[in-house]
Protein backbone atom coordinates (compact mmCIF):
# COMPACT_ATOMS: atom_id res chain seq x y z
CA UNK A 1 0.00 0.00 0.00
CA UNK A 2 1.04 3.22 -0.91
CA UNK A 3 1.68 5.22 1.99
CA UNK A 4 1.06 9.14 1.98
CA UNK A 5 3.62 11.56 3.58
CA UNK A 6 1.37 12.48 7.00
CA UNK A 7 3.10 15.45 7.39
CA UNK A 8 2.28 17.30 3.97
CA UNK A 9 -0.77 19.01 4.01
CA UNK A 10 -3.05 17.06 1.91
CA UNK A 11 -6.55 17.91 1.51
CA UNK A 12 -7.84 14.25 1.45
CA UNK A 13 -5.96 13.16 4.38
CA UNK A 14 -7.39 16.15 6.61
CA UNK A 15 -10.67 16.12 5.46
CA UNK A 16 -10.26 11.74 6.68
CA UNK A 17 -7.85 10.58 8.22
CA UNK A 18 -9.60 8.29 10.03
CA UNK A 19 -10.38 6.10 6.61
CA UNK A 20 -6.24 6.31 6.17
CA UNK A 21 -5.54 4.95 10.04
CA UNK A 22 -8.30 2.28 9.37
CA UNK A 23 -7.09 1.06 6.15
CA UNK A 24 -3.59 0.37 7.60
CA UNK A 25 -4.93 -1.08 11.21
CA UNK A 26 -6.56 -3.73 8.95
CA UNK A 27 -3.23 -4.28 7.86
CA UNK A 28 -1.53 -4.30 11.08
CA UNK A 29 -0.92 -2.21 13.83
CA UNK A 30 2.18 -0.87 13.08
CA UNK A 31 3.24 0.95 9.91
CA UNK A 32 6.17 2.86 8.08
CA UNK A 33 5.04 6.05 6.97
CA UNK A 34 6.90 8.61 5.30
CA UNK A 35 7.84 12.37 7.05
CA UNK A 36 8.67 14.76 4.68
CA UNK A 37 10.06 17.56 7.46
CA UNK A 38 13.88 17.57 6.44
CA UNK A 39 15.26 16.82 9.82
CA UNK A 40 13.56 13.30 10.45
CA UNK A 41 16.74 11.31 8.43
CA UNK A 42 15.53 8.10 11.03
CA UNK A 43 12.53 5.64 10.27
CA UNK A 44 8.95 7.01 11.26
CA UNK A 45 6.71 4.41 12.33
CA UNK A 46 2.72 4.97 13.01
CA UNK A 47 1.23 2.95 15.62
CA UNK A 48 -2.28 2.34 14.83
CA UNK A 49 -3.25 -0.19 16.93
CA UNK A 50 -5.19 0.52 20.12
CA UNK A 51 -3.53 -2.14 22.18
CA UNK A 52 0.05 -1.37 20.54
CA UNK A 53 -0.37 2.83 21.31
CA UNK A 54 -1.06 2.10 24.70
CA UNK A 55 2.09 0.25 25.48
CA UNK A 56 3.93 2.55 23.50
CA UNK A 57 2.68 5.28 25.52
CA UNK A 58 4.33 3.62 28.31
CA UNK A 59 7.35 1.36 27.07
CA UNK A 60 10.36 2.76 28.93
CA UNK A 61 12.38 2.19 25.60
CA UNK A 62 10.64 4.65 23.74
CA UNK A 63 12.52 8.32 24.50
CA UNK A 64 10.38 12.02 24.82
CA UNK A 65 14.21 13.70 24.92
CA UNK A 66 14.89 14.58 21.94
CA UNK A 67 17.11 17.08 22.54
CA UNK A 68 19.46 14.58 24.60
CA UNK A 69 18.84 11.58 21.99
CA UNK A 70 20.49 13.32 18.94
CA UNK A 71 18.28 12.37 16.41
CA UNK A 72 18.01 16.13 15.38
CA UNK A 73 21.14 17.80 15.19
CA UNK A 74 20.37 20.21 13.19
CA UNK A 75 17.62 21.36 16.01
CA UNK A 76 18.68 23.84 19.08
CA UNK A 77 16.88 23.43 21.83
CA UNK A 78 15.16 26.56 23.34
CA UNK A 79 14.13 27.58 26.92
CA UNK A 80 10.71 26.74 25.91
CA UNK A 81 11.69 22.75 25.96
CA UNK A 82 12.96 22.87 29.38
CA UNK A 83 9.22 20.71 29.64
CA UNK A 84 8.03 17.50 31.16
CA UNK A 85 6.64 16.39 27.92
CA UNK A 86 10.13 16.69 26.51
CA UNK A 87 11.66 14.75 29.18
CA UNK A 88 12.21 10.90 30.45
CA UNK A 89 12.53 9.63 33.81
CA UNK A 90 13.93 10.85 36.36
CA UNK A 91 13.85 14.80 35.16
CA UNK A 92 10.19 13.87 34.33
CA UNK A 93 9.38 12.55 37.34
CA UNK A 94 10.42 15.25 39.05
CA UNK A 95 8.98 18.23 37.18
CA UNK A 96 5.69 16.20 37.31
CA UNK A 97 5.94 15.97 41.25
CA UNK A 98 6.50 19.73 41.60
CA UNK A 99 3.89 21.09 39.29
CA UNK A 100 1.03 18.65 40.72
CA UNK A 101 1.58 20.22 43.95
CA UNK A 102 -0.10 23.15 42.98
CA UNK A 103 -2.23 22.38 39.65
CA UNK A 104 -4.75 20.05 42.12
CA UNK A 105 -7.88 19.20 41.65
CA UNK A 106 -8.94 21.23 44.07
CA UNK A 107 -7.49 24.53 41.85
CA UNK A 108 -9.51 23.17 38.97
CA UNK A 109 -12.82 22.97 40.61
CA UNK A 110 -12.41 26.30 42.25
CA UNK A 111 -12.67 27.93 38.68
CA UNK A 112 -15.94 26.35 38.23
CA UNK A 113 -18.17 29.51 38.71
CA UNK A 114 -15.42 31.77 36.61
CA UNK A 115 -15.40 29.29 33.83
CA UNK A 116 -19.13 29.27 33.84
CA UNK A 117 -19.17 32.94 33.81
CA UNK A 118 -16.79 33.01 31.23
CA UNK A 119 -18.90 30.78 28.95
CA UNK A 120 -22.27 33.18 30.01
CA UNK A 121 -20.20 36.36 28.84
CA UNK A 122 -19.02 34.94 25.59
CA UNK A 123 -22.46 33.33 24.75
CA UNK A 124 -23.86 36.40 25.80
CA UNK A 125 -21.80 38.35 23.13
CA UNK A 126 -22.65 35.89 20.23
CA UNK A 127 -26.82 36.04 20.98
CA UNK A 128 -26.57 39.73 20.63
CA UNK A 129 -25.19 39.56 16.99
CA UNK A 130 -28.27 40.88 14.84
CA UNK A 131 -27.25 38.45 11.70
CA UNK A 132 -27.75 35.84 13.88
CA UNK A 133 -24.14 33.74 12.55
CA UNK A 134 -20.82 33.39 14.22
CA UNK A 135 -17.73 31.82 13.61
CA UNK A 136 -18.22 29.92 16.61
CA UNK A 137 -13.83 29.48 17.18
CA UNK A 138 -13.68 32.87 17.30
CA UNK A 139 -16.84 33.40 19.29
CA UNK A 140 -15.86 30.51 21.91
CA UNK A 141 -13.84 27.82 21.40
CA UNK A 142 -10.76 29.84 21.40
CA UNK A 143 -11.49 32.29 23.95
CA UNK A 144 -13.07 30.56 26.52
CA UNK A 145 -10.01 28.48 27.08
CA UNK A 146 -7.66 31.33 26.25
CA UNK A 147 -9.04 33.20 28.94
CA UNK A 148 -9.37 30.36 31.49
CA UNK A 149 -5.61 29.60 30.82
CA UNK A 150 -4.49 33.15 31.00
CA UNK A 151 -6.25 33.50 34.28
CA UNK A 152 -5.01 30.30 35.85
CA UNK A 153 -1.43 31.23 35.29
CA UNK A 154 -1.75 34.73 36.44
CA UNK A 155 -1.32 36.27 32.85
CA UNK A 156 -5.17 37.89 32.07
CA UNK A 157 -3.56 40.52 29.47
CA UNK A 158 -2.06 37.89 27.30
CA UNK A 159 -1.48 39.35 23.89
CA UNK A 160 -3.86 36.78 22.40
CA UNK A 161 -3.45 37.94 18.64
CA UNK A 162 0.74 37.04 18.93
CA UNK A 163 0.05 34.33 21.20
CA UNK A 164 -2.05 32.81 18.96
CA UNK A 165 0.21 33.10 15.91
CA UNK A 166 2.88 31.53 17.92
CA UNK A 167 1.20 28.94 19.22
CA UNK A 168 -0.08 27.93 15.42
CA UNK A 169 3.77 27.60 14.41
CA UNK A 170 4.39 25.57 16.94
CA UNK A 171 1.90 22.71 16.74
CA UNK A 172 1.04 22.93 13.59
CA UNK A 173 4.27 24.95 11.16
CA UNK A 174 3.31 26.64 7.93
CA UNK A 175 6.69 25.28 6.50
CA UNK A 176 8.06 21.85 6.45
CA UNK A 177 11.86 23.66 7.21
CA UNK A 178 12.82 22.77 10.55
CA UNK A 179 12.56 25.95 12.86
CA UNK A 180 12.41 26.99 16.64
CA UNK A 181 11.62 31.28 15.98
CA UNK A 182 8.20 30.41 17.64
CA UNK A 183 9.62 28.51 20.34
CA UNK A 184 12.02 31.27 21.42
CA UNK A 185 9.38 34.29 20.66
CA UNK A 186 7.49 32.44 23.01
CA UNK A 187 10.02 31.17 25.34
CA UNK A 188 11.40 35.34 25.77
CA UNK A 189 7.87 36.43 26.30
CA UNK A 190 7.55 33.93 29.18
CA UNK A 191 10.78 34.41 30.18
CA UNK A 192 9.88 38.36 30.94
CA UNK A 193 6.37 37.10 32.38
CA UNK A 194 8.35 34.43 34.98
CA UNK A 195 10.53 37.47 36.18
CA UNK A 196 7.73 39.75 36.64
CA UNK A 197 5.91 36.89 38.65
CA UNK A 198 8.80 36.51 40.80
CA UNK A 199 8.82 40.14 42.10
CA UNK A 200 5.25 40.63 42.28
CA UNK A 201 3.45 37.09 43.21
CA UNK A 202 -0.25 36.83 43.30
CA UNK A 203 -2.36 33.74 44.00
CA UNK A 204 -2.23 32.16 40.63
CA UNK A 205 -0.45 28.98 39.30
CA UNK A 206 2.57 30.45 38.22
CA UNK A 207 3.43 32.04 41.27
CA UNK A 208 2.56 29.21 43.26
CA UNK A 209 4.97 26.86 41.33
CA UNK A 210 8.09 29.54 41.84
CA UNK A 211 7.19 29.61 45.52
CA UNK A 212 6.65 25.11 45.68
CA UNK A 213 9.72 22.87 47.28
CA UNK A 214 9.10 19.49 47.86
CA UNK A 215 10.17 18.15 51.28
CA UNK A 216 14.01 18.22 49.99
CA UNK A 217 13.62 21.55 49.01
CA UNK A 218 13.32 21.13 45.30
CA UNK A 219 11.97 23.47 43.31
CA UNK A 220 11.84 24.76 39.31
CA UNK A 221 14.26 26.56 38.13
CA UNK A 222 13.84 29.60 35.75
CA UNK A 223 14.67 27.51 32.91
CA UNK A 224 12.34 25.15 34.00
CA UNK A 225 9.35 27.49 34.90
CA UNK A 226 9.29 29.20 31.51
CA UNK A 227 9.10 25.80 29.71
CA UNK A 228 6.31 24.68 32.37
CA UNK A 229 4.73 27.71 31.48
CA UNK A 230 5.12 26.74 27.90
CA UNK A 231 3.89 23.51 27.82
CA UNK A 232 0.70 24.83 30.20
CA UNK A 233 -0.30 27.69 27.86
CA UNK A 234 0.22 25.43 25.10
CA UNK A 235 -1.27 22.70 25.68
CA UNK A 236 -4.14 24.20 27.95
CA UNK A 237 -5.77 26.30 25.32
CA UNK A 238 -5.18 24.64 21.70
CA UNK A 239 -6.55 20.90 22.50
CA UNK A 240 -9.28 22.35 24.52
CA UNK A 241 -10.29 24.89 21.47
CA UNK A 242 -10.35 21.79 19.27
CA UNK A 243 -12.73 19.63 21.87
CA UNK A 244 -15.04 22.38 21.64
CA UNK A 245 -15.02 22.36 18.20
CA UNK A 246 -15.09 19.04 16.77
CA UNK A 247 -17.38 18.18 19.76
CA UNK A 248 -19.89 20.39 18.91
CA UNK A 249 -19.18 19.99 14.52
CA UNK A 250 -19.69 15.76 16.03
CA UNK A 251 -23.12 16.79 17.73
CA UNK A 252 -24.77 19.08 14.42
CA UNK A 253 -23.41 15.92 12.28
CA UNK A 254 -25.40 13.45 14.11
CA UNK A 255 -28.90 15.21 15.28
CA UNK A 256 -30.16 11.92 16.91
CA UNK A 257 -27.12 12.10 19.54
CA UNK A 258 -28.14 16.21 19.61
CA UNK A 259 -31.92 15.32 20.43
CA UNK A 260 -30.76 12.96 23.15
CA UNK A 261 -28.16 15.33 24.31
CA UNK A 262 -31.02 18.29 24.78
CA UNK A 263 -33.24 15.56 26.09
CA UNK A 264 -31.20 14.67 29.35
CA UNK A 265 -27.62 16.99 30.06
CA UNK A 266 -27.51 15.62 33.92
CA UNK A 267 -27.71 11.97 32.47
CA UNK A 268 -25.70 12.21 29.03
CA UNK A 269 -22.90 14.87 28.92
CA UNK A 270 -20.66 13.52 30.91
CA UNK A 271 -20.40 10.29 28.31
CA UNK A 272 -20.77 12.93 25.63
CA UNK A 273 -17.37 14.88 25.95
CA UNK A 274 -15.78 11.58 26.41
CA UNK A 275 -16.56 10.32 23.63
CA UNK A 276 -16.07 13.49 21.82
CA UNK A 277 -12.85 12.95 22.83
CA UNK A 278 -13.11 9.46 21.30
CA UNK A 279 -14.79 9.65 17.90
CA UNK A 280 -12.66 12.92 17.33
CA UNK A 281 -10.08 14.23 19.53
CA UNK A 282 -7.93 17.36 19.62
CA UNK A 283 -4.83 15.19 19.09
CA UNK A 284 -4.56 13.43 15.90
CA UNK A 285 -0.87 11.56 16.46
CA UNK A 286 1.14 12.53 19.40
CA UNK A 287 4.66 14.27 19.28
CA UNK A 288 7.81 11.77 18.61
CA UNK A 289 9.11 9.31 20.70
CA UNK A 290 12.51 7.97 19.76
CA UNK A 291 13.57 4.12 20.18
CA UNK A 292 16.57 3.66 22.54
CA UNK A 293 17.50 0.41 21.16
CA UNK A 294 16.15 -2.26 18.89
CA UNK A 295 12.86 -3.16 20.04
CA UNK A 296 9.30 -4.49 18.63
CA UNK A 297 6.13 -3.01 18.63
CA UNK A 298 2.85 -5.03 16.86
CA UNK A 299 4.83 -8.14 15.16
CA UNK A 300 7.07 -4.63 13.44
CA UNK A 301 10.88 -4.64 14.36
CA UNK A 302 11.84 -0.67 15.42
CA UNK A 303 15.22 -0.05 15.13
CA UNK A 304 16.98 1.85 17.46
CA UNK A 305 17.57 5.52 16.76
CA UNK A 306 13.81 5.48 14.74
CA UNK A 307 11.23 7.68 15.65
CA UNK A 308 8.10 6.62 16.63
CA UNK A 309 4.58 8.69 16.20
CA UNK A 310 1.30 7.02 17.93
CA UNK A 311 -1.71 7.41 16.23
CA UNK A 312 -4.78 8.65 19.09
CA UNK A 313 -6.59 9.18 16.90
CA UNK A 314 -5.91 5.31 14.79
CA UNK A 315 -6.12 3.81 18.54
CA UNK A 316 -9.01 5.32 19.44
CA UNK A 317 -11.35 3.71 16.77
CA UNK A 318 -9.76 0.43 16.85
CA UNK A 319 -12.67 -2.23 15.83
CA UNK A 320 -10.65 -4.68 18.72
CA UNK A 321 -11.39 -1.92 21.36
CA UNK A 322 -14.63 -0.64 21.15
CA UNK A 323 -17.82 -1.83 19.23
CA UNK A 324 -18.61 -0.17 15.80
CA UNK A 325 -15.69 2.57 16.27
CA UNK A 326 -16.70 4.55 13.53
CA UNK A 327 -20.26 5.24 14.30
CA UNK A 328 -20.76 8.75 16.92
CA UNK A 329 -22.84 7.27 19.95
CA UNK A 330 -23.01 9.02 22.95
CA UNK A 331 -24.04 6.19 24.92
CA UNK A 332 -21.22 4.72 24.49
CA UNK A 333 -18.99 3.41 27.20
CA UNK A 334 -15.59 4.88 26.02
CA UNK A 335 -13.84 4.98 29.33
CA UNK A 336 -9.78 3.95 28.04
CA UNK A 337 -9.75 6.22 25.50
CA UNK A 338 -6.43 7.61 24.62
CA UNK A 339 -7.48 11.48 23.55
CA UNK A 340 -5.94 12.47 26.84
CA UNK A 341 -2.12 9.87 26.18
CA UNK A 342 -1.60 7.24 28.54
CA UNK A 343 1.38 6.58 30.94
CA UNK A 344 4.20 9.17 32.39
CA UNK A 345 2.93 11.51 29.83
CA UNK A 346 -0.96 11.51 30.23
CA UNK A 347 -2.13 15.13 29.82
CA UNK A 348 -2.57 16.78 33.42
CA UNK A 349 -5.00 19.59 32.75
CA UNK A 350 -7.34 16.67 31.28
CA UNK A 351 -9.26 17.44 34.49
CA UNK A 352 -9.74 21.49 33.33
CA UNK A 353 -10.36 20.80 29.58
CA UNK A 354 -13.19 18.29 30.54
CA UNK A 355 -14.99 20.85 32.75
CA UNK A 356 -14.22 23.32 30.39
CA UNK A 357 -16.21 21.03 27.50
CA UNK A 358 -18.45 20.51 29.36
CA UNK A 359 -19.44 24.30 30.77
CA UNK A 360 -19.34 25.16 27.11
CA UNK A 361 -21.10 22.83 25.30
CA UNK A 362 -23.87 22.35 27.66
CA UNK A 363 -23.93 26.58 27.59
CA UNK A 364 -24.02 26.75 23.74
CA UNK A 365 -26.61 24.18 23.39
CA UNK A 366 -29.45 25.76 25.85
CA UNK A 367 -28.57 29.05 24.60
CA UNK A 368 -29.07 28.21 21.25
CA UNK A 369 -31.56 25.38 20.39
CA UNK A 370 -32.32 25.63 16.66
CA UNK A 371 -27.65 26.20 16.46
CA UNK A 372 -26.51 24.77 13.29
CA UNK A 373 -23.32 24.79 10.74
CA UNK A 374 -24.12 27.84 8.46
CA UNK A 375 -23.95 26.43 4.94
CA UNK A 376 -22.76 30.14 3.63
CA UNK A 377 -19.60 29.75 5.45
CA UNK A 378 -17.68 27.71 2.88
CA UNK A 379 -16.16 24.38 3.16
CA UNK A 380 -13.85 23.53 6.23
CA UNK A 381 -10.27 24.54 6.17
CA UNK A 382 -8.15 22.36 8.46
CA UNK A 383 -5.58 23.11 11.02
CA UNK A 384 -2.22 21.54 8.97
CA UNK A 385 -0.14 18.72 9.95
CA UNK A 386 -0.96 15.60 11.48
CA UNK A 387 -0.83 16.75 15.32
CA UNK A 388 -3.51 18.64 15.91
CA UNK A 389 -6.77 17.66 14.47
CA UNK A 390 -9.58 20.36 13.73
CA UNK A 391 -10.76 23.44 11.90
CA UNK A 392 -9.58 26.94 11.68
CA UNK A 393 -13.22 27.97 11.14
CA UNK A 394 -16.45 26.55 12.84
CA UNK A 395 -19.78 28.96 11.00
CA UNK A 396 -22.94 28.56 13.01
CA UNK A 397 -25.72 29.97 12.50
CA UNK A 398 -28.98 30.20 14.49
Amino acid sequence: MPQPDISANDADFHADPYAFYARLRAAGPVHHVEVSAAEYAAPTLLVVGYEEARRALSHPGLSKDWNSSGVLPGVAATVANSNMLETDPPQHTRLRRLVAREFTTRRVQAMRPRVQQITDELLDAMAARPQRTADLIKALAFPLPMTVIGELLGVPDLDRERFSYWSKEVLAPTSLAPSTTAHQKLGDYLAELVEAKAKAPGEDLLSALIRTRDEDGDALSSKELIGMAFLLLIAGHETTVNLISNGTRALLAHPDQLAALRADYDGLLDGAVEEMLRYDGPVQNTTYRYAREDMELGGTAIPAGATVLVSLAGADRDPERYENPEAFDIRRAPQGHLAFGHGLHFCIGAPLARMEGRIAIRGLLERFPDLAEDPAGGPPTWIGGSLIRGVTRLPVRW
